[in-house]
């Protein structure tokens, strides 16, 4: 099997390539777990995945408590469905914490003020309530915690990270916080091994084909810890050797066909989703995507499972334009399916 069939096999398992989902939450639960920093990307990354969702269903779908950001895995913000955030905290915040002790004690962060800072937050957003990082950071301010240089965030992502907050719904342009036991009710508790077996299984049926190497990457866990979840989950998935190389995908799936064109988000599941992402993007064009390797990625436009160029959006009042920069020109570009990537994306922000 080429590089290029892999590409094609990860179109239809994400489901790109059959954008068929019908809600949000039927998006992120299948996918298991969204890289979310950038928000807007990540929205459209979750719309892109449906028949014919909307910005606006998809803020709705966060109001309503359907999908909500939190830091479920690798230390980085992404979507999650709500009943499974704390088995997949319980499950990989453990090894997170442990490497971020160094950067809390830079920053003179000790376990008196994150417990002094979780008294002031749930005092402050008990009931229910929500507030903005900047209101947040005047409660810790006036509870006599410094936030100066990244005290602030560390102190937001390290409660969220010990499942005590999560993100709320937008409040103007700036994010909210809430007590994740007053945004999420309850659920029952799952072993570790159930926890970790539900990961690999929606990891390799979601992402498919890729390496036991790509789905440490991806959540954080320990290489052993994926082995110990690929015995558990066997049944539910299959394996292809290319060359040297083993890489799962779940059962009876078919690769994408046709020469289509995609336009996806900066931070897309599509490449993301792996350690190595060479599978879909050529080493000559990396720098294209992470200009300088600063950790942004820009957005792409996918042809046949390769990254062939970066988008950008223009918005107009009363529409948008989607200039793109072609690594390559030629006549074979998919022009029509290009318009019709277009057309979506300009359906998807309710600008036609």
């Amino acid at each position: 099997m080429s590089k290029s069939a892999i590409a094609q096999l990860r179109l239809a398992a994400q489901h790109i390539a059959q954008a068929d989902f019908e809600q949000p939450e039927d998006v992120v639960r299948y996918m298991g777990a969204m890289q979310a920093q950038d928000y807007a990307a990540a929205k459209w990354a979750i719309g892109l995945r449906t028949r014919s969702c909307t910005e606006e269903d998809i803020e709705q779908a966060v109001r309503d408590r359907k999908i909500l950001r939190s830091w479920p895995q690798r230390g980085t913000i992404h979507f999650v469905v709500p009943e499974e955030i704390r088995w997949r905290l319980a499950l990989t915040s453990e090894r997170i914490l442990k490497g971020a002790e160094r950067r809390h004690e830079n920053l003179e962060l000790t376990q008196k003020d994150f417990d002094r800072a979780l008294q002031l937050f749930t005092d402050a957003l008990a009931g229910d309530k929500q507030l903005s990082r900047p209101n947040l950071m005047k409660v810790l301010e006036d509870g006599g915690i410094s936030t100066i240089g990244q005290r602030g965030y560390h102190i937001l992502w390290y409660l969220s990270q010990t499942g005590h907050l999560c993100f709320g719904p937008l409040e103007g342009k700036q994010p909210t916080f809430a007590l994740l036991d007053d945004w999420v009710p309850q659920t029952a508790e799952i072993t570790h091994d159930e926890a970790l077996k539900r990961l690999v299984e929606k990891y390799f049926i979601s992402h498919g084909p890729a390496t036991v190497q790509d789905l440490a990457w991806w959540s954080g866990l320990t290489l052993t810890d994926v082995r110990h979840g690929l015995e558990l989950a066997n049944n539910s998935l299959e394996s292809i050797d290319v060359d040297t190389t083993t890489y799962y995908l779940g059962r009876n799936l078919e690769p994408a066909g046709g020469s289509n064109a995609y336009l996806l988000p900066g931070f897309d599941e599509f490449l993301l989703g792996y350690k190595d992402r060479s599978a879909s993007l050529h080493i000559d064009h990396s720098q294209l995507i992470v200009p300088g390797n600063n950790g942004v990625f820009r957005a792409t436009l996918v042809i046949d499972g390769q990254v062939a160029g970066t988008w950008r959006k223009i918005i107009r009042k009363y529409s948008v334009e989607v200039p793109i920069e072609y690594f390559e020109m030629n006549k074979k570009l998919p022009a029509k399916s290009i318009k019709q990537a277009i057309r979506r994306y300009t359906e998807y922000l309710a600008k036609r």
